[in-house]
């Protein structure tokens, strides 16, 4: 198969094969970003070469940071140099590009600089609000303003900050995460208290920095204002579990599969995937190797089991939200799931739960659509189809994967768009095939 704007995926018996999956993408958003707050140059090892983590690094670049980056045999290495007494005003808008994340955190990094910032992203990041994060930011003593609907362009006036304590509507890494940025640069003590536990990589890599984080254990997570982030680290990021999960339902699906995947990471907020697809009947097992600089590190092996139905409750969306489009794929094998109480799914890359939905039943999947999640019975074989993955990388990964088991070829419209957070991924899928 070859990726073009119209990518044919054909049936597979099995997929069989060892491999590393991409950098993680959330580590390596907040290792640059903390990189230049820090004191002298940090070198990332294995920053992800998707477009998302390439936006931060850019949006940086707009801000005078140094960013020097040296391609590699498995992607690239970064070196950043901070700039701890504050950033340059940009020459123009600050593009993140399709990142969310990109835009939310960098909103927190320029909250207490003295001048304006415009972030500004394309057309799908455009559509996705923005007031979770303005809200917390004003109070803190930024200001704020944004298009209809809290939409960017985000308009953000440093100031002088100040710290508060924020409790988001939703749980949301992203939120904690560009909160806590700009409390580094706030006067006083700055707290997110999380209403669910959310995945910690901000809490690990600021430690790893040198900054003190206070976690309490219901949930309040603290940083003081002021706080010295040490440079001259050399970080290593490990492989990234949300890009494992398409790789995972494959082999967990097609009968007679089974892969292993080395260096991914195993942080106790990101391996909820795992389980679930235990519960589904397949045969995972984790192996921890290592830590890198607070984060666990080993090796993954997924084997086709019987497949079993699945419930995920509200309570268990918040660690699996990057996964479930991944796991409604899984369903498509055999057995069902069903998913209640994400509704954030509707303001991701795409409305991922009315996209998805369309997509898996274009295909011939028996699948229903709530209001917050869906259902998807495995009661018949795929007979693929034509489907679009409207801009979503996360979608078209699935669909790609969920077409394996059909019965004829499925023809994925903008499928290029996994290169966001899985650069390479189709022929890595081709590459695995039994």
């Amino acid at each position: 198969m070859t990726v073009s704007r119209a990518t044919l995926v054909r049936p597979a018996r099995a997929v069989r094969g060892a491999l590393r999956v991409p950098p993680d993408k959330s580590i390596s958003h907040r290792y640059a970003l903390f990189a230049a707050l820090a004191d002298g140059p940090t070198t990332i090892t294995a920053y992800s070469t998707g477009a998302d983590c390439q936006s931060t690094l850019g949006v940086l670049e707009a801000l005078g940071v140094s960013v020097t980056r040296t391609a590699t045999a498995t992607g690239q290495d970064v070196r950043v140099v901070g700039r701890p007494a504050g950033f340059a005003p940009p020459a123009g808008p600050l593009d993140c590009g399709n990142s969310g994340t990109t835009m939310r955190l960098v909103s927190g990094l320029v909250a207490s600089q003295p001048f304006s910032s415009v972030l500004i992203g394309d057309a799908s990041l455009s559509a996705r609000p923005m007031r979770r994060v303005m809200t917390p930011l004003a109070a803190m003593g930024a200001q704020l303003t944004a298009g209809d609907g809290g939409r960017p362009p985000l308009h953000v006036t440093g100031a002088p900050l100040h710290g508060i304590t924020h409790t988001p509507e939703v749980p949301s890494a992203q939120i904690k995460s560009a909160v806590l940025l700009a409390g580094l640069r706030a006067s006083g003590t700055t707290t997110v208290r999380e209403p669910a536990p959310t995945r910690d990589h901000t809490e690990r890599g600021l430690t790893a920095f040198g900054v003190a984080v206070t976690r309490t254990a219901d949930g309040d997570i603290s940083v003081e204002g002021g706080a010295r982030l040490t440079g001259g680290l050399s970080l290593a990021v490990p492989g990234d579990p949300s890009a494992t999960a398409f790789l995972a339902v494959a082999a967990a699906g097609l009968p007679g599969s089974q892969i292993d995947i080395e260096d991914v990471g195993l942080n106790p907020t990101r391996v909820a995937l795992f389980d679930v697809l235990r519960r589904a009947g397949a045969d995972v097992s984790t192996d921890l190797t290592g830590d890198w600089h607070g984060e666990p590190v080993g090796r993954v092996r997924i084997a086709t089991g019987e497949r079993l139905d699945v419930v995920v409750a509200p309570a268990e969306v918040p660690l699996l939200i990057d996964e479930l489009p991944a796991l409604a794929a899984l369903a498509t094998f055999g057995g069902s799931i069903v998913v209640t109480g994400a509704a954030e799914l509707r303001v991701k890359e795409s409305d991922r739960i009315s996209a998805l939905v369309a997509g898996l039943r274009a295909m011939g999947a028996d699948v229903d659509e709530f209001p917050d999640g869906f259902a998807v019975r495995g009661s018949r074989r795929l007979t693929g189809g034509v489907v679009d993955a409207r801009h979503d990388h996360r979608l078209a990964m699935s669909f790609a994967v969920a077409a394996l088991g059909a019965t004829h070829p499925t023809e994925i419209h903008g499928a290029e768009v996994a290169a966001v957070s899985f650069p390479g991924f189709f022929a890595v899928l081709d590459g695995l095939r039994a």
